[in-house]
């Protein structure tokens, strides 16, 4: 299947897919590379081998030198070493790429550059993300049900795994729950707004999508979709994922596109 280009995303299948990387990664010194790898189960809970390989190769292509971070908070016991072990992630390593848990990382914190924050007027994250020349996104794409309604996991949710679980935990000291508080909806708006903008590229593994019955997004029903969408704005790579796959475009991609717009 040969690519497919709608504005400023691609669209190809997962089985040909080629990564095509941001400006910003060709030459680069340092390059954050933020996987869905936070839970200790195969794709689709979290992204395929295949699809990052296919990120990190072309990464590696554009900055022979690069060091290349990649960087995951897990939402689970288990530890990161041991998810990325289960999933084959090391295989994909060189000597110039290394993985970081981002809860063991210095934070900072990140105004919120909205100009009608919902909840957080600044966001604690890691310090890395000023620290490096390009930052990629890669996703899975997933739909559960939050306070009966359904809430589409992409390249932008996926951010959520930066955020220190010390800061952001609720009941569960594996989660962060202050995140979903008042609503995942309306917190993904802030998360653009004091991380989400900092990154150069998005990617979102829809070689097979995930539906999940109830609010768990390590459990459900897997649907072959056979895609991968990418592109710089990681809004619109959500917002091609979702027309493609038949769903409603999220909340929080329209109000986020509705402040840029007045920006």
């Amino acid at each position: 299947m040969s690519i497919q280009t709608t504005g400023m995303v691609h669209t190809t299948s997962a089985r040909s897919f080629v990564y095509q990387p941001p400006a910003s990664a060709y030459g680069a010194r340092r390059i954050l590379v933020k996987p869905n790898l936070g839970y200790p189960v195969a794709p689709p809970v979290t992204v395929s081998m295949e699809v990052l390989g296919q990120v990190l190769k072309a990464l590696r292509q554009a900055s022979s030198k690069a060091e290349i971070l990649i960087v995951e908070g897990v939402c689970s016991p288990v530890s990161l070493a041991d998810i990325a072990a289960r999933n084959g992630l090391y295989a994909l390593l060189d000597e110039g790429m290394q993985l970081l848990d981002a809860d063991t990382l210095p934070i900072v914190e990140y105004p919120n550059r909205s100009p009608v924050p919902v909840r957080f007027d600044k966001m604690w994250a890691p310090a890395l993300l000023q620290k490096v020349d390009c930052r990629i996104t890669v996703g899975t794409f997933k739909r559960t049900i939050l306070k009966d309604k359904p809430l589409i996991s992409a390249s932008l949710k996926n951010l959520y795994g930066l955020f220190p679980r010390s800061q952001y935990k609720a009941r569960s000291a594996n989660s962060r729950g202050q995140l979903h508080r008042p609503s995942v909806p309306l917190v993904l708006q802030d998360v653009y707004f004091c991380i989400g903008h900092l990154f150069d590229g998005a990617v979102v593994d829809a070689d097979r999508r995930l539906i999940s019955p109830d609010w768990k997004p390590d459990k459900g029903k897997t649907i072959a979709l056979d895609k991968v969408f990418f592109g710089d704005d990681m809004i619109s790579v959500d917002r091609a994922a979702c027309q493609d796959a038949g769903e409603a475009i999220p909340s929080y991609l329209d109000a986020i596109d509705q402040i840029r717009s007045r920006s």
